[in-house]
């Protein structure tokens, strides 16, 4: 979804930094059509989405349906002949997977695929640590809950979909693999994308929006924020829960990116925010808070977790993932995923005097913008 969520964001600065060096940039997206421009095209239909999700839902399709918008997108591709391709999300009920990369296959052309999760190399799940892997075979061939995205209620087929990712994913002599972290650098070591390069380039932010507030008001409340684009188990919301039963009567909690339905079924000391397009106010809500809780327990970056300490504010991560790779030890804390017990304590203890807003705001720092962005640039020339 273009422009939308931290991967639509990072789609359009890349273009817009790539066009600011004199290259043509066309940006093609099959989810939440936009006023339509010169250097984008919506590739996608809601009949062509609604179907392909019943597929996914009933027989674990997930990839392989909306072959004729398939076709529309390559057809774009020919007709636009770029040098470097560079793909990200390639599910979300819009496209046929295997066929755009068996088509992708028989070009001369430099491509770069950026990893945001971990479905390429997962017979189900999108984010298969969470979920657990009953076989592995240099990839997760089955995982354990097919619950979460992309949803399955009745035929998973998972190895089959592990065979079919493989066979479109492998045979390429052109193909470079970008990660977003770390730990997802060195997981998709042992899968078969290994047998490709390998990198790993940070998301970055602008650090002129993510700013801290020059003097927070005094308060003997104590304001703990969590954002996330969809709320769900992984992400830690009934942790939160759980944790609001713990905390004293001054630890104020806000959620932002709930469902309505989310925030009508919150303990009443938990203030719930429907999810927000606005920079502006997602950059207030980083700022009034004192504390930033990434409780998620499976994550590729955590970018969240960036934008907040970019405002000044400290953070208190799980264990898990690449989450623990955002904050350094003057930046925030670690703690044991699911321990609610010590992350009560974590919290109650947390020392304001070390973890300040200038610490806060100096990792950020490290994350910023201009470096992802002369990443990829180095690497679209470098082809």
């Amino acid at each position: 979804m273009y422009r939308f969520g931290s991967t639509g964001r990072l789609v359009h600065e890349l273009k817009e930094a790539a066009q600011k060096e004199g290259h043509e940039v066309l940006v093609a997206y099959g989810r939440n059509p936009q006023e339509a421009t010169e250097d984008t095209f919506y590739f996608g239909s809601k009949p062509g989405f609604m179907y392909h999700v019943l597929m996914t839902r009933f027989f674990g399709r997930h990839g392989l349906h909306s072959t004729l918008k398939t076709k529309v997108l390559m057809d774009r591709i020919d007709a636009f002949n770029p040098d470097v391709i560079h793909i990200h999300n390639v599910h979300g009920y819009y496209l046929n997977v295997p066929m755009l990369f068996n088509y992708l296959k028989t070009l001369n052309k430099k491509i770069i695929w950026t990893q945001h999760d971990t479905w390429s190399v997962s017979g189900s799940s999108a984010y298969f640590d969470y979920d657990g892997c009953e076989v592995w075979n240099r990839g997760c061939e089955v995982c354990s809950n097919t619950k979460e995205y992309p949803e399955v209620w009745v035929f998973p087929n998972q190895k089959r979909n592990f065979k079919w990712k493989q066979d479109a994913f492998l045979g390429f002599n052109n193909l470079t693999i970008i990660t977003v972290s770390d730990w997802q650098k060195n997981l998709l070591k042992t899968t078969f994308l290994d047998a490709y390069d390998i990198k790993r380039i940070y998301n970055g932010i602008d650090l002129n929006v993510f700013i801290p507030k020059i003097k927070k008001t005094p308060s003997n409340t104590i304001k703990l924020l969590g954002v996330a684009n969809i709320w769900e188990s992984r992400k830690g919301l009934d942790d939160f829960i759980l944790l609001s039963k713990k905390l004293p009567q001054n630890y104020e909690i806000t959620l932002i990116g709930l469902s309505k339905e989310q925030v009508n079924t919150l303990p009443e000391n938990i203030k719930g925010i429907t999810r927000t397009d606005s920079i502006a106010s997602l950059v207030k809500y980083y700022q009034e808070a004192d504390i930033y809780l990434n409780l998620s327990v499976e994550e590729t970056m955590g970018l969240t977790s960036v934008e907040a300490m970019a405002c000044g504010t400290p953070a208190i991560v799980y264990d898990k993932t690449a989450v623990p790779e955002i904050v350094d030890a003057n930046s925030g804390i670690v703690v044991e995923a699911n321990n609610i017990e010590l992350l009560t304590q974590t919290i109650i203890n947390f020392d304001f005097d070390y973890y300040t807003i200038e610490k806060a705001r100096n990792r950020a720092l490290f994350f910023n913008k201009e470096s992802m962005v002369k990443s990829h640039l180095e690497l679209y020339e470098s082809c």
